[in-house]
């Protein structure tokens, strides 16, 4: 069996920052990623759903090393990367940002903005690089004649095309999409999801798709990692985790999905706000919120154990707590 396009063991992020009040005499460690290993596959994308400031996105961006690990190990294709890999690192991967108001260059034209990467790494100049970056343009659904034109005269949906075509210049094996698609309004959010679909096929794009909607994740993802608090409390295909999700986090996250369907509610409402980062609880750090919680989640953090072939969770009972959701 191959081995992983990418896989993550035991990746660790913290932040210090300070307490006290005013004068910040104190200080406290953000276990923002807390622990984290998942594997990514050639061609596959595993979607990274939780709550807004669960970590996804530092994830995101330390795999990248945009943010240096604390601890734990990043392989790429099978090599372990290291800081001084970095530049290695970035002809094989890239990222897709949230917002394409902030994520250009407002003074640099379009076509300038997709070619920067091709010059940086040296892959084209002159009439080879006009003719990539016309033909980039074409891909990601724009006209040629666009690279003429500033950020600021395109629209939201134009913005994040140039985004895409950018992160493809130089045929990246995986794509991280940070909440690509959130910014936009919902008709433009499915093109762009139907474009990324698209370009997967054609260019065999491995993605690291990163959202708090479980809905647009469900149909991008062959896989979800279900992240709270830094760690991520769930782990399986997409089919299965919308038929059995294992972890009451995760039904809450579904019970959130809107549905026009009368009688389909879940029993399992996610209640409340997640605790200070800085003052995690102790034991399940999800314990605090969750109607199931018993002692032993007070005390002991649950590992991510795989209860059913292929689907990890991080659950005391969460067999069990599946089985009592049915009766």
């Amino acid at each position: 069996m191959s081995a992983p396009l990418l896989e993550v063991r035991g990746l660790v992020k913290h932040f210090e920052r300070r307490s006290g009040g005013t004068f910040g005499l104190g200080r406290k460690v953000v276990r923002a990623v807390d622990g984290v290993n998942l594997t990514i596959a050639e061609g596959e994308t595993l979607g990274l759903v939780g709550e807004s400031g669960c970590g996804k996105s530092t994830l995101a961006r330390t795999i990248l090393f945009l943010e240096t690990p604390t601890d734990g190990e990043i392989y790429f294709q099978g090599e372990l990367l290291t800081a001084k890999r970095v530049r290695e690192l970035r002809r094989q991967a890239q990222i897709v940002f949230q917002d394409p108001y902030l994520s250009l260059p407002p003074r640099m034209k379009v076509g300038d903005i997709i070619g920067d990467p091709l010059r940086i790494h040296g892959i084209a100049q002159g009439r080879a690089l006009t003719g990539r970056v016309e033909q980039l343009l074409v891909d990601v659904g724009l006209k040629p004649n666009l690279a003429r034109k500033y950020p600021g005269e395109l629209s939201g949906g134009q913005r994040q095309r140039v985004g895409i075509a950018r992160a493809l210049t130089v045929q990246p094996a995986l794509i991280i999409a940070d909440e690509a698609v959130s910014s936009l309004d919902v008709s433009v959010q499915a093109q762009i999801l139907n474009l990324l679909k698209d370009l997967q096929e054609k260019h065999r794009l491995a993605y690291l798709f990163v959202s708090h909607n479980l809905g647009v994740v469900k149909y991008m993802a062959h896989r979800i990692a279900v992240m709270y608090m830094g760690q991520i409390v769930e782990l399986t295909t997409t089919t299965e985790l919308h038929r059995q999700p294992l972890n009451p986090y995760t039904r809450a996250l579904l019970a959130a999905i809107p549905t026009i369907k009368r009688g389909s509610e879940r029993p399992v409402q996610l209640q409340g706000e997640p605790p200070d980062p800085g003052n995690p609880p102790s034991g399940c750090k999800f314990h605090p919120r969750c109607p199931m919680a018993q002692a032993i989640c007070k005390e002991e953090s649950p590992p991510l154990n795989e209860w059913q072939p292929n689907h990890f969770a991080a659950c005391h009972f969460a067999l069990e707590e599946y089985s009592e959701m049915n009766t």
